[in-house]
Parts: C-alpha cells; sequence; structure tokens
C-alpha cells in the first residue's frame, strides 16, 4: 500500500480534510497530514493568504520539509490548493517521489515558474473543476495539462469536473461537492492502488 503525505489548503488542517484522509486510509494506505499552521483555521481564503505572509515563506517550506524528512522515502505527495503546490514541489525536489496526487492547482514545469523538471517515471493524477476561479482561470489548468503531457498516458492523468467551486472536496466548506469528491476519491484510491 501507499504512504502519503497531504498536504492543506489556505484554511488548514479542516476535519473536511482529516476525514479525505480517512477515506484514504480505508483503502488500506498511510496518510501523514501536517500541519503547517500549526492549528490555526482561517475563516477564508484571504485570511490564509494573510496568515502564509505572516507566518512567513520559508518558514512554511521549512515546516514542510521538517514534516517529510521524518517520514520513509517513497512518498506519494498529495495537496490541496495552496498545499499542491508543496507538494508539487517535493515531488519534483526530493529524491524517491513515488507519485503526485494534485488537487485544484498545478504548478508549470517549464517556464519562469517552474519548480524544475518533473521526475521521469513519476506518476502524477491532478483534480479540479473546469471553471473554478482559481483552477481553471488562472493557468493551473494549462499547466496540468501540460504536465500530463510530457509525462504521458501511462504516467499522467487530468481530471476536470463540472463547476466553479474550489476546495470541493472539503465537507467542512460551503464550497463542498459531494457527488464529485466520490469521484475525486474513487479515482485517488485507483491510483494509490496502481503504486501499492
Amino acid at each position: 500500500m501507499a504512504d502519503v503525505v497531504l498536504f492543506h489548503h489556505l484554511h488548514g488542517l479542516t476535519e473536511g480534510l482529516r476525514e479525505f484522509a480517512e477515506q484514504l486510509r480505508a483503502g488500506g494506505h498511510t496518510v501523514h497530514t501536517p500541519d503547517l499552521f500549526d492549528g490555526e483555521r482561517p475563516a477564508t481564503l484571504d485570511e490564509g493568504f494573510a496568515l502564509t505572509k505572516r507566518i512567513g515563506r520559508e518558514v512554511l517550506r521549512e515546516r514542510a520539509d521538517r514534516a517529510v524528512a521524518e517520514l520513509p522515502d517513497g512518498l506519494v505527495h498529495a495537496g490541496f490548493s495552496w498545499g499542491a503546490a508543496t507538494a508539487q514541489r517535493l515531488a519534483q525536489t526530493r529524491p524517491g517521489a513515488r507519485g503526485a496526487l494534485l488537487y485544484e492547482s498545478c504548478l508549470p514545469v517549464t517556464g519562469e515558474w517552474a519548480v524544475g523538471p518533473w521526475p521521469a517515471g513519476v506518476p502524477v493524477q491532478i483534480h479540479g473543476m473546469d471553471a473554478d476561479p482559481f483552477f481553471a482561470l488562472e493557468g493551473d489548468i494549462e499547466a496540468a495539462r501540460e504536465l500530463v503531457g510530457i509525462v504521458g498516458p501511462d504516467l499522467g492523468e487530468l481530471f476536470v469536473y463540472p463547476g466553479d467551486q474550489h476546495l470541493f472536496a472539503d465537507s467542512t466548506l460551503p464550497s463542498y461537492d459531494a457527488e464529485a469528491t466520490a469521484l475525486v476519491l474513487r479515482r485517488s484510491r485507483e491510483f494509490l492502488d496502481r503504486l501499492g
């Protein structure tokens, strides 16, 4: 079974994300859920963004690096929105990544915003809504298509769901979409099962 580290979004490590992690664990996978905000739960995305500014980019990066340093090699790096950027950075820069699950965000792998090249042989699965103002309208979906094109159909999958919600898989937020989340979970577990 797969060993997963799941990074939270700008609302912090909510109960909804803990529930999502439990659903992955129900498939027999180990899921680690580090809290990079040390228990703070911003009520809005703007407040979450302000918190990241207050904590500082380098401190947050160090917290994420510390969280995975204590975990075994061969991790699947996963994350939601803001946390997906952390997951993607680690999948691309920490040796031994077994895979990546990116929810509602994707960084480019070429150009000025790129972290670096995608590691050879590392599978990736990406999920987002087709009218999400962040994922679909700010360039992430194009980055996701590019990444899937680079890794090829055997290793890369992009799933796009109808809707305009961001953070639709967190049951504690008003943006929650139960039907889309059920599909995300099923596809995520299938991805992890293939790695097992």
